[in-house]
């Protein structure tokens, strides 16, 4: 891809920092490849294990594929406090400065306190996930892991001095932190954000912790525009209430739109695939003995296989008609409560004071007008991560029903037969909107900003918001939503170019067409929000 000043001035001629994590990296080393010969380009590698292991499965196509084929690419990463907090831990006692940590606490939190910032990691999070290789840390461990990775990223922009961040993701904790400290020094740090409209996403420059002010004003924007401006957004929320299946096309072939049970070969053969590529990386690659060196860094592997054979195992059964779920009632009165997959960034990040989802439910049940039911239904990609007492759990409350979720294979009858919706920051309640229903979100994910949707900020408000749920004249709002979208996003497949880029690497595809078109659009996608932002900035 040539890079020219006229076509992408605010990517010509600086110094890019690309922040990379595991899949999510791998369409950025193309960009890197294209953009290095007109700009200083430079890698961050964030996580532990992917930058510490020899090579393997897990890492061959996504840091090795920088440090062994662009050897004049910059990389950053985080071994060297890897091995500082081990040998800082293994001595006992709190190896953390209690100083340093307070001009933080003072300094660094414009987004989040220290205290949340911790929540962006399943790693630092055990207590709140039902993850069993992860290990409950400790208070010194996370403060003193907090601590490294701050003094790590004051080194890295010190030396690199970037111009500009580019993302692609919004998990862990060295995103949380990275987002800080460039906001302190005022580099624009650039990731994406989810508008949930179609494969658009659009930019956020505060790691998509909240609403970006820029994107906004220009939801403010088209809500000063007439019906007739908008008539392509008016025109597609009409269809979309007209449609059978509402299920986002970005969602085809994953998990989210699996309503089936796996064949007990094909789980058997997941499994096998599981086996191979942890053999590869303890054994082949011999990576065994870092693992042994903290189990917050490197997460053992006979508790991950363990896990996970639990998982397809309890998958299956919860699949098929079981003691758990149970069928809807044709004609209750119900409010609708899918439930996330947790750990996830759009919990732990957007909403991470709620991320405790069977306190959720509590809350909600005792909020409920007397008659009225509350129908949980689990998330199909965390099926089998849960564990069944939870369910158990959620049922001995008399108005909640914990519903099969396979009953109906697409989200638009559970959320038009309900009452409303409440979820932390999930889709559906987006779908509600533009179905004209009302919904409850606990974070403030971009579609809040569409009238019916209320984002409650104490459980003290959900009565008076349970009550409120009915239908709602927000065409006007939803379509004003899509038009802030479009206009400060892009079709950005991101999918598909991290499966393809997979294929470039493992030698089974040639770089295509379709994929550099794709690339270009990422390329594009940046290049717009920065334009976006410099404009807002002037304001």
């Amino acid at each position: 891809m040539k890079i020219t000043k006229d076509d992408y001035p605010n990517l010509y001629g600086k110094r890019i920092l690309f922040v990379c994590r595991e899949t999510y990296s791998k369409p950025l080393w193309f960009l890197a490849r294209d953009l290095k010969a007109t700009n200083e380009v430079a890698a961050f590698y964030i996580m532990s294990s992917e930058c510490t292991y020899n090579k393997c499965y897990y890492n061959e196509h996504t840091i090795f594929e920088w440090r062994e084929k662009l050897p004049d690419v910059k990389l950053y990463d985080v071994s060297g406090i890897c091995d500082e907090f081990v040998a800082g831990i293994s001595g006992g006692g709190d190896p953390s400065d209690q100083e340093f940590l307070d001009m933080l606490e003072r300094d660094y939190t414009h987004f989040k306190p220290l205290g949340l910032q911790l929540m962006a990691s399943q790693e630092n999070t055990k207590h709140y996930h039902y993850r069993r290789y992860w290990p409950v840390t400790t208070d010194a461990e996370n403060k003193y892991w907090l601590e490294l990775n701050y003094k790590n990223i004051f080194r890295i922009l010190d030396d690199f001095k970037p111009d500009v961040i580019l993302d692609t993701d919004n998990a862990e904790l060295q995103r949380t932190v990275l987002i800080e400290v460039a906001y302190k020094r005022g580099i624009p740090y650039e990731t994406i954000e989810y508008g949930k409209y179609g494969f658009y996403k659009y930019p956020s420059f505060q790691n998509s912790f909240s609403i970006d002010p820029y994107f906004r004003d220009l939801y403010e924007k088209a809500m000063r525009m007439s019906p007739e401006e908008l008539s392509d957004e008016y025109a597609y929320i009409r269809d979309f209430r007209e449609k059978t299946s509402i299920m986002n096309k970005e969602f085809d072939g994953s998990v989210t739109s699996q309503y089936e049970r796996t064949p007990l070969i094909k789980s058997m053969k997941i499994m096998l695939g599981k086996w191979n590529y942890f053999w590869d990386q303890d054994h082949t690659a011999k990576n065994a003995a870092r693992k042994k060196q903290s189990g917050m860094l490197y997460a053992p592997t006979k508790p991950y296989l363990k896990y996970y054979l639990d998982v397809e195992r309890i998958k299956r059964k919860l699949l098929a008609p079981n003691k758990y779920f149970e069928n809807p009632v044709e004609g209750e009165k119900y409010v609708y409560m899918p439930l996330h997959l947790i750990p996830e960034s759009s919990v732990f990040v957007k909403a991470s004071f709620y991320v405790d989802e069977l306190n959720l439910i509590e809350q909600v049940s005792k909020s409920l007008p007397v008659g009225w039911k509350l129908y949980v239904k689990e998330h199909q990609a965390m099926l089998g991560e849960r564990d069944v007492s939870f369910y158990k759990k959620a049922a001995e409350l008399a108005n909640v029903r914990v519903v099969q979720l396979n009953y109906y294979k697409d989200p638009k009858p559970w959320i038009t037969k309900s009452l409303g919706v409440v979820t932390i920051t999930g889709t559906a309640a987006y779908e509600a909107a533009l179905m004209g229903r009302k919904s409850i979100v606990f974070g403030d994910v971009p579609f809040s900003l569409i009238d019916g949707i209320t984002r409650i900020r104490s459980f003290e408000d959900l009565p008076e918001a349970i009550r409120s749920f009915g239908e709602v004249d927000n065409i006007h709002s939803a379509a004003s939503y899509i038009h802030a979208v479009k206009e400060a996003g892009n079709e950005v497949k991101i999918f598909y170019l991290m499966d393809e880029a997979e294929e470039i690497f493992a030698g089974r595809h040639e770089e295509s067409e379709e994929f550099a078109r794709e690339l270009k659009v990422l390329l594009d996608f940046y290049e717009k929000g920065l334009e976006n932002y410099k404009k807002w900035k002037a304001q």
